[in-house]
């Protein structure tokens, strides 16, 4: 790969890392879940960074965009690493699965992040920020929090950021690859 070609794909992945952590700031949470469960567009950046520069470029948009999460808001590490470990199963995913259709990679996408967080947020993530806010309720309550909340959530994000990709991916396809080819 030329330098040209190699400062290009650096380039695109630094503007879908900005792109994706603004849109980390405009998130909602859905009424019948926690409120620290929330929807954000800030993956459907690293899916465009997917199809077009690669997955591991991909994988570097969702480290950038939490990392800069991070450094503004160093509350605690469980959520951006939750955050990253979501996007990264999610666009790895799409990208194994929807070689031959998007839409078949996305939705295996969405089942895999969901299997997957169900998993880390019950033997790792939920129990961990249970030791660290002190709150016994959550490390008690594992199997309702990860069933009723963790599962659904995953499914319905990962349909939303799905759905959103699909819309803007089309329009945006012949302006990247004329930018960047």
């Amino acid at each position: 790969m030329s330098s040209i070609n190699r400062t290009k794909k650096l380039i695109l992945i630094s503007m879908l890392s900005a792109i994706s952590f603004v849109l980390m700031f405009f998130k909602f949470p859905l009424p019948f879940m926690p409120p620290y469960l929330t929807i954000d567009f800030s993956d459907v950046p690293a899916l465009i960074g997917l199809f077009t520069v690669g997955p591991i470029g991909a994988v570097m948009i969702e480290l950038i965009k939490n990392l800069l999460n991070f450094a503004v808001k160093p509350v605690e590490p469980i959520g951006p690493i939750a955050n990253f470990l979501a996007g990264a199963s999610f666009v790895l995913t799409a990208y194994y699965a929807g070689r031959r259709n998007r839409w078949v990679g996305l939705i295996a996408a969405t089942l895999v992040m969901m299997l997957i967080m169900s998993l880390m947020n019950y033997f790792i993530l939920l129990p961990l920020y249970g030791m660290i806010t002190n709150l016994s309720d959550i490390t008690n309550n594992l199997k309702a929090i990860v069933s009723a909340s963790i599962i659904p959530f995953n499914i319905i994000k990962g349909l939303i950021v799905s759905i959103v990709f699909m819309l803007i991916f089309r329009p945006l396809l012949p302006v990247i690859e004329k930018r960047f080819k």
